[in-house]
């Protein structure tokens, strides 16, 4: 066996890393098995953006299928197992999943951001054959990357603890063709989307802001929302750089000293790459589950603020508000426009969404 293939931990470490990823891949599989299986029951009333959520939930399922078996094996079997071949579907394979996933990612963040209205404006509705054209086209574009490496600009190759395998990042002072091809990726493929996940998230959370500030009712307190509503920005944006950030930093440092690399221990590089794996697992709580319990109830206070900051123009027949007739002679309006029974309802929204935000209490 070629000795870049012999795992340069010890069997004990070898064998808790084998562990550790098992029960990461049940947990993935079991926990987007089931964000499919409720998209699957309440598919009809599927909103377009949440097709979004279906779509990192699949690209979970896949990394932990298709590739956790193979280093769970190698790390049990103190060798990777394959050789060459399996080292370039793993490395294949992690590249197609792990570009989907962050630029799933950060057209979330987009959507949502385009979703959120700025009042007295509302938000565009997105229908799912536009939405399904833009996943569509986020596996092509990550396809497209995967396969360069079989093209002959850049290469796969294994980690230095040897139980995994990936872009080869010391090849980066090799040669102009693996600079090249390291830096346009890493540009393209993970700094300008995380910059696009940060920046819509927090303009998510400036817009409810905005939106909160436009109701002047001088009884009406929007403080606690508005922090939930940031934290909720924070945990988004923030989970996804938690999980990567190790594993870039110590790619990039090999790519920059690949002399000193020789000196790091096995052992520290293969921490990075565990901890990123943990990503697939988390993930099905903050996209699925905390969007399904506050995301929408925050989504609907806000739609009630963009209709209460919009004065009332016509006293023809009324107005109608939750699904209520409201004749306009029963409205108080106050004294900038804005009608008491919105503030009311507003209020009502806001108590709900305050209960109703779990995950952060």
């Amino acid at each position: 066996m070629d000795e870049k293939y012999i795992s340069k931990l010890s069997p004990t470490v070898d064998f808790w890393a084998g562990l550790y990823l098992v029960i990461i891949a049940l947990l993935s599989v079991l926990g987007n098995v089931a964000i499919l299986v409720s998209a699957t029951r309440r598919r009809g009333l599927l909103k377009a953006p949440e097709l979004l959520t279906v779509n990192l939930a699949v690209t979970d399922i896949g990394m932990a299928i298709s590739m956790y078996p193979l280093s769970i094996t190698s790390a049990f079997n103190h060798a990777w197992i394959g050789g060459d071949t399996s080292c370039l579907y793993y490395g294949l394979m992690g590249m197609i999943f792990s570009i989907t996933s962050i630029i799933t990612l950060a057209v979330m963040g987009m959507v949502r951001y385009l979703v959120t209205g700025s009042p007295p404006k509302r938000g565009i509705n997105f229908q799912r054959r536009t939405i399904g054209l833009v996943i569509t086209g986020i596996w092509l574009y990550a396809g497209l990357w995967a396969s360069f490496p079989l093209l002959g600009w850049g290469s796969y190759g294994p980690e230095p603890f040897g139980l995994a395998c990936s872009i080869d990042w010391t090849g980066y002072g090799k040669s102009l063709n693996h600079s090249t091809f390291i830096m346009t990726l890493s540009v393209l493929c993970t700094f300008l989307p995380c910059l696009v996940i940060i920046f819509t998230y927090f303009g998510i959370a400036w817009k409810l802001h905005k939106a909160y500030q436009s109701i002047q009712s001088s009884d009406f307190h929007y403080g606690n929302i508005e922090k939930k509503i940031t934290l909720m920005a924070v945990m988004i944006s923030s989970g996804f750089f938690i999980a990567w950030t190790p594993y870039v930093a110590v790619s990039f440092w090999s790519m920059f000293h690949p002399k000193e690399q020789a000196q790091m221990t096995p052992f520290i590089t293969l921490l990075p790459c565990l901890f990123a794996k943990s990503s697939t697992v988390y993930n099905p709580f903050i996209y699925f589950i905390f969007q399904h319990t506050s995301w929408h109830r925050l989504l609907h206070v806000q739609r009630l603020v963009v209709c209460c900051s919009r004065q009332v123009t016509s006293p023809a027949k009324g107005l109608k508000l939750e699904g209520k007739r409201v004749k306009t002679s029963d409205i108080t309006t106050f004294g900038d426009g804005t009608d008491e029974t919105c503030v009311g309802l507003m209020k009502i929204s806001v108590r709900q969404s305050e209960s109703e935000i779990l995950p952060l209490k």
